[in-house]
């Protein structure tokens, strides 16, 4: 009898294509990989609404969850109209709390509203925000990530992101995260599984972390 196939759905971040999991390889006699794109909001569309459409790209029964950054965000939010086998985040938050103070002064200011402008007409500038500082060198790699420049989108994103009310952190969540991410700080962080010299582009830069890793995070109980 032939071993049970797992599906694993995986989400990048901001405005990334799924491109960002170009390097992520697992063993397909265990797994299968599916990789989800953003879509373009509605009007007004909440976060929740947001994932339950999300779901529709679900194919799947008992599935593997990863979300990187904002994607960790939009699949804790999918987890919540699903049944999840085991859910990943990478780089991202479990709830409000761990939100930097940037992204709370930036709440409580209504500055979020500012930026979306700013980053459309400024490939730099989104680069930095949505995947931290120290790329300058190696922009024109990290272009190819950024699949997703509509206004409405980064406008929608950036404020679902920064206004995301989540109190409590789900239940059997696991939280990979690295020392050196500027986006979100190790040290708003708690209950994560650390990875050393990782940045918040960890799932391209640290692949080879995930491809010796991921198989058993998901297999354990």
């Amino acid at each position: 009898m032939s071993e049970e196939i797992i599906h694993v759905y995986l989400m990048p971040g901001m405005a990334a294509s799924p491109k960002i999991f170009e390097y992520i390889k697992l063993p397909e006699n265990q797994f299968e990989m599916h990789c989800l794109e953003w879509v373009l909001p509605l009007k007004n569309e909440s976060i929740s609404a947001y994932a339950l459409r999300m779901t529709r790209h679900i194919a799947h029964e008992n599935i593997v969850l990863v979300g990187v950054s904002f994607g960790g965000v939009l699949v804790q939010e999918m987890s919540k109209h699903l049944t999840v086998r085991k859910l990943i985040i990478v780089s991202s938050v479990k709830s409000m709390h761990e939100l930097p103070k940037k992204m709370v002064l930036a709440k409580t200011t209504m500055a979020y509203k500012l930026l979306p402008v700013q980053l459309v007409s400024n490939i730099e500038l989104f680069a930095k925000y949505a995947f931290g500082n120290n790329i300058t060198k190696r922009l024109e790699l990290y272009k190819k990530y950024l699949s997703v420049n509509d206004s409405n989108y980064l406008s929608w994103a950036i404020k679902e992101m920064v206004c995301w009310n989540q109190e409590t952190c789900l239940a059997d969540i696991v939280h990979i995260h690295g020392d050196h991410d500027t986006v979100f700080p190790i040290k708003n962080i708690s209950n994560c599984i650390t990875i050393k010299g990782g940045t918040h582009i960890m799932i391209i830069n640290k692949h080879r972390w995930f491809n010796q890793n991921l198989p058993r995070i998901i297999l354990e109980n």
